[in-house]
């Protein structure tokens, strides 16, 4: 279990998936370019099997921020999008139901 203290220090934020490619050596992964507004990153998610990256480009998604950045299969990710299962067993990508300015926090 956390403490309420420990979730209040969890960045959440809105984030626009530039761009999407396949990673060079997972099947399952996407490395994308998202802008947090003040910045650009790179994140991997291993949502691949899930969603075409036509889908995914020009979406708004809901990150953490605040996470050291974690090297998966070779390339850096610094954040993690957040996503939930449906009773399909679908992932479904947490974010706003309107656009929203990136970088706007959670909470």
């Amino acid at each position: 279990m956390i403490t309420l203290k420990d979730f209040q220090s969890i960045d959440l934020r809105v984030a626009t998936i530039l761009s999407v490619q396949e990673h060079p050596d997972a099947d399952r992964l996407y490395v994308m370019k998202i802008n947090l507004g003040e910045e650009e990153r790179t994140i991997v998610a291993g949502i691949r099997s899930h969603y075409n990256k036509e889908d995914l480009e020009g979406r708004q998604i809901v990150v953490v921020a605040n996470l050291e950045p974690a090297t998966l299969r070779g390339v850096e990710s610094e954040g993690m999008l957040l996503a939930a299962r449906d009773e399909n067993n679908e992932v479904i990508l947490l974010s706003p139901s309107e656009k929203i300015t990136e970088g706007s926090r959670l909470g």
